[in-house]
């Protein structure tokens, strides 16, 4: 049976989906382990198996656009170590809501460095994200002003990461784009362990390898579902992390919410999908219009 490249794209972002809520989990487990310690070893995981597969498709693991790949190993770097300490101190459900609002501020940023055009419906759609944010930090003790900014912060760099993903696929191979995070990640958390370093238990070093692993599958399958589908197609789809993430806090750490929290995150994923969509239709139109001229 021969699928269509979106539906190929729409599944492996599924894919990639359950591979992050998954490393969420590992991540949660090791709760206590220094933030700069668990991604220098998810990297080292990560340069592994990059280099692995990069030597059997025999590519150059340093890519074309060099800066721009730096820019994504740095920005993925700021938003990991953010997202992993929000994961050691907030419920999983909280924690994942809060790291993907990267859409609004790819509106945003978007509006600030190339003039792009925001519409009253979407500065809707922010209050609506707005609202639900306060929502969440405003009824559940659990989650203090600090853990919101930080979880905003985590946002505003994946979103850069991102940004530069779609950037790069159309140019450089995943595991060239993936190899790039564990490229900058080992220097820079490296130099931190000489100050901040504990030695990890039995059960910590397994947590440790199925963290590396389930993060590298979730990013080849996320950078494979970008260059197979069109953005507006795969977009949304990896919003269901929230809601992997949700059941599995709920299964195996107990984690639940008030029913005001949950509204909260319900109000951030409409309002970021409905953002999605809004801007998706925008950029048909400038297409059609394009077209037309």
């Amino acid at each position: 049976m021969n699928f269509s490249n979106n539906t190929r794209g729409i599944v492996c972002m599924l894919l990639a989906s359950v591979f992050f809520a998954l490393m969420t989990v590992f991540t949660k487990l090791l709760a206590g382990m220094p933030v700069a310690e668990i991604i220098f070893f998810r990297a080292v995981i990560a340069a592994v198996l990059c280099l692995l597969g990069i030597w059997r498709l025999r590519l150059s693991p340093w890519g074309h656009d060099k800066p721009a790949l730096l820019l994504r190993g740095l920005a993925g770097m700021m938003a990991l170590a953010q997202g992993f300490w929000l994961l050691q101190h907030i419920p999983l459900g909280a924690a994942t809501t809060l790291t993907h609002l990267s859409p609004i501020f790819t509106t945003l940023l978007g509006v600030w460095l190339v003039r792009e055009r925001v519409t009253f419906l979407q500065i809707g759609y922010f209050l609506i994200c707005f609202a639900g944010v306060v929502m969440i930090q405003g009824f559940d003790q659990r989650i203090s002003m600090l853990h919101l900014l930080i979880g905003i912060s985590a946002s505003f760099c994946m979103g850069l990461a991102y940004s530069s993903v779609r950037k790069l696929s159309k140019t450089e191979h995943p595991l060239v784009i993936m190899f790039y995070f564990p490229l900058v990640c080992i220097p820079l958390a490296g130099f931190t362990l000489l100050f901040d370093f504990a030695m990890p238990s039995g059960l910590q070093w397994w947590w440790l390898l199925l963290l590396g692993i389930t993060a590298q599958c979730g990013q080849y399958f996320m950078t494979r579902s970008y260059q197979l589908a069109a953005i507006s197609k795969v977009a949304i789809v990896s919003y269901s992390e929230v809601i992997f993430s949700i059941m599995l806090g709920f299964v195996l750490f107990g984690e639940n919410f008030n029913l005001l929290s949950y509204t909260g995150m319900a109000l951030v994923l409409v309002g970021v999908v409905m953002n999605v969509l809004s801007k998706n239709r925008q950029d048909q139109e400038r297409g059609q219009e394009a077209a037309v001229s």
